[in-house]
């Protein structure tokens, strides 16, 4: 199995970044295609930015441009930069990942089978 455990969260605020760090065990992230959730209170859980294993990338609309997901080998992490932040991406964030053959970066959470407990992240 697929273990993740994610950190980098915090309070910051609106206009600032943070850089969300993803760590897993039991696999190789260049291998693993892999996300980026967010949940807030009283909502639906969303994407926000994903990787397929072959190195594409996807972002959903109101991220583009100012999220960037990438991964490190060495480190065997995935990230997700967020630059001009907005109160309204306050969440819990979760990276997720998976080893299933899906063809191209997916930001559905049921594209994906491993997960982490999330980071919370709030913008004031």
């Amino acid at each position: 199995d697929v273990q993740l455990v994610e950190s980098g969260g915090g309070s910051v605020q609106a206009g600032g970044s943070l850089r969300l760090s993803c760590v897993a065990s039991g696999s190789t992230v260049s291998t693993v295609s892999m996300g980026w959730f967010r949940q807030a209170p009283g909502k639906e859980r969303e994407g926000v930015a994903a990787r397929h294993r072959y190195g594409a990338t996807r972002y959903a609309d109101s991220e583009k441009g100012r999220f960037s997901i990438s991964i490190d080998n060495a480190r065997n992490s995935l990230y997700l930069q967020m630059n001009s932040l907005k109160p309204e991406d306050s969440a819990m964030y979760y990276c997720a990942g998976t080893y299933d053959r899906i063809l191209s970066p997916r930001l559905d959470s049921a594209s994906y089978r491993y997960w982490g407990q999330g980071t919370q992240v709030t913008v004031s």
